[in-house]
């Protein structure tokens, strides 16, 4: 076999890489080494080609974005598409897949290629960035031995009440932190329902905006919130009982 044929018979690698949550600095939660795979990669696995785009320019990257391949991978996208989309790989070319915010594959149609890029025995690597589930963990005072991503809940109110009823319960019985987010023109729904459903002793933490310049993280009990006035209309949140 010659050396050129060892080459092309080497399969490339499936880079999961974050983006930032909004509009903190790159330097500030990206590190330097993602810019090095950034710029080592032709094709990209996203949810949105515009909103990519306009990362990939903040990041820094150096060659021409319009020599770039894109595959938008969301909820109009067909399984039967996924094969395409990896098909550089046998190639030998590397592949990265981004997220709307924070980590692909999390809360994220970023899964769906992993999984049938470990199914075919392509290799995955994650690279360090942002995790709002992590962050908010971390800063809350929770258990963080235990705990539980929940995605979103419920569209319909009493759906919503019964399952925050729910995850109070295994607050309360396993001592498990639960986590779930919300679009942001429905945080306010989900706060008033969390206040109306959860006992005055259940610990509330709404981390909001996080890594950026308006961040902030706040732990109180049901009781204590109940007391004050607070606008998460439209911003970026994430919501955990403990």
């Amino acid at each position: 076999m010659t050396i050129k044929t060892k080459l092309m018979s080497k399969k490339g690698t499936l880079y999961m890489i974050p983006i930032t949550l909004g509009d903190s600095p790159i330097q500030q939660v990206i590190p330097e080494f993602n810019n090095k795979i950034i710029n080592e990669i032709d094709v990209y696995v996203v949810e949105n080609i515009k909103s990519a785009r306009r990362f990939l320019k903040r990041a820094g990257i150096i060659k021409p974005i319009s020599e770039l391949t894109f595959f938008e991978l969301n909820k109009r996208t067909e399984v039967t598409d996924l094969p395409t989309f990896l098909a550089p790989i046998a190639e030998g070319k590397n592949i990265g897949v981004l997220s709307e915010a924070g980590c692909p594959g999390i809360a994220d149609p970023g899964a769906d290629i992993v999984d049938l890029a470990q199914r075919s025995k392509i290799k995955v690597t994650p690279l360090v960035g942002p995790s709002s589930i992590l962050l908010s963990l971390m800063a809350s005072g929770f258990n963080g031995q235990s705990f539980c991503f929940n995605g979103y809940l419920p569209k319909d109110q009493k759906d919503r009440s019964r399952k925050i009823k729910e995850l109070e319960r295994l607050v309360k019985t396993k001592e498990q932190t639960q986590l779930f987010i919300e679009t942001p023109y429905r945080n306010m729904h989900v706060y008033e329902d969390l206040l109306n459903t959860c006992f005055n002793t259940t610990k509330l933490c709404i981390a909001v905006d996080i890594t950026m310049s308006n961040e902030k993280i706040t732990t109180k009990t049901i009781e204590e919130w109940k007391k004050i006035q607070i606008n998460l209309q439209k911003r970026q949140c994430i919501f955990l009982i403990g």
